[in-house]
């Protein structure tokens, strides 16, 4: 039994997020899996940009709330280019129980309620 690493948790969120977003109909100009690169996605819908950070949030802690300055950090830069930004946390746990860790053999649960917009 191996417990997934921080890049293996992103991962899943990453493609929670993606999934999520080709569904919306957003096409993706840029992808960036790679944990500490921001943001994850630079996507195009109707005609506007969209700069995406992704996190993945194992439980307790809550997936909606997020680092402010980080967020506002990829704001500013994202309006240099008239992009929106939005956070995107995904919440990860054993299905096991809550309280053990994610591992390669066990189910786990997701929880995203979807993208949060980070405004002035």
């Amino acid at each position: 039994m191996s417990i997934l690493s921080k890049q293996q948790l992103h991962n899943l969120a990453m493609n929670t997020v993606g999934k999520d977003l080709e569904k919306q109909g957003y096409e993706f100009l840029g992808v960036n899996s790679k944990l500490g690169k921001n943001p994850q996605f630079v996507a195009i819908k109707s005609s506007k940009l969209f700069f995406i950070i992704v996190r993945a949030v194992t439980y307790p802690n809550n997936p909606v709330i997020y680092d402010e300055d980080l967020v506002n950090k990829i704001r500013n830069h994202a309006l240099k280019f008239k992009a929106r930004t939005f956070y995107a946390g995904v919440g990860l746990a054993n299905s096991v129980d809550y309280d053990l860790p994610i591992t390669s053999q066990d189910d786990y649960i997701i929880n995203y309620s979807g993208l949060i917009e980070v405004k002035l």
